[in-house]
This record gives structure tokens, sequence and C-alpha cells, in this order.
């Protein structure tokens, strides 16, 4: 009797578990989840206009669970001096927070700051003259920042 209300649990535990591990893999992000994120954090402006276009339309990248969440440009303005960075910081804040929670931040750092720079740039390629070597100084200023203390 016993034997038979054991053998009973173990196998309904069993049916639990395996019904468990099926539905935590039908939830679980697809295996380019790491591509994905990669192209979407080089500094080209290609990768740049791949996040763009993702961001404008997440609920088609929802399986992925990245988390899009920003405060832009953290305490500095978004805006500074009338030039539109906060894009470029929002994707900025993309990479930090999924390469964080994919637990591979400090090998991605470097690339991510590097491309955050390369988005203020583009931003400033919109300029001429003084006006682009002011917008030119403050990327410089914005990208030492998150270098020293991103």
């Amino acid at each position: 009797m016993h034997r038979r209300l054991a053998t009973g649990l173990a196998a309904s535990a069993m049916a639990l578990a395996a019904v468990t591990a099926t539905a935590g893999t039908a939830a679980a992000a697809p295996a380019d989840k790491p591509q994905v994120l990669a192209s979407w954090t080089q500094t080209s402006a290609s990768s740049y206009n791949l996040w763009v276009a993702a961001r404008a339309n997440r609920a088609a990248w929802s399986a992925y669970s990245f988390d899009w969440s920003t405060d832009y440009c953290s305490s500095s303005p978004d805006n500074p001096f009338g030039f539109p960075f906060a894009t470029s910081c929002a994707r900025h804040d993309f990479g930090y927070r999924n390469y964080k929670a994919a637990g591979t931040f400090s090998a991605n750092k470097s690339r991510l700051d590097s491309a955050f720079y390369e988005d203020l740039k583009r931003v400033c390629n919109s300029y001429g003259g003084a006006t682009k070597t002011a917008c030119t100084s403050t990327a410089w200023t914005y990208y030492q920042a998150v270098k020293a203390l991103g």
C-alpha cells in the first residue's frame, strides 16, 4: 500500500516537473537573443537604425524580453544646448540594461560607450561650423562621463 502511494506521488511529481519544464521552455527568449542584442549595439549607423526601427515596433520583439526602459541621459540634459541626444542616450541605456541582465556587461561596456559616442557624433554631423564644434565638444564630454561613471 505504501509502495503504491509512493509510486503514485513520484509519478505525479515527475509529471508536474515535466509540465513546469515545458512551460519554462515555452516562455524562454529565442536562442538568437544575444545575436540580436549585439546587432543593435554596434558603433555603425546601420546598427543604430536597426535599433531605432525595433524600438518603434517593440511588440514584434516581445518574445525576447528586452528591457526598453530608459532615463535617457540620466542626470545630464537630454538636449544639451538644443542638441537632440535623447535617442542616443536611450540606446545606450538599452545596451547597459540588457547586457547587465545577460551577465555580459563588463565584456561589452567599452563597445557600448563607443557606440554612444558614435551616435552623438552622428547627431553633430547635421550641424556646421561653430555649432558642429560645440555639439562635438558636448558629445565628447558625455562620452567621457559614461566611460568614467557609466
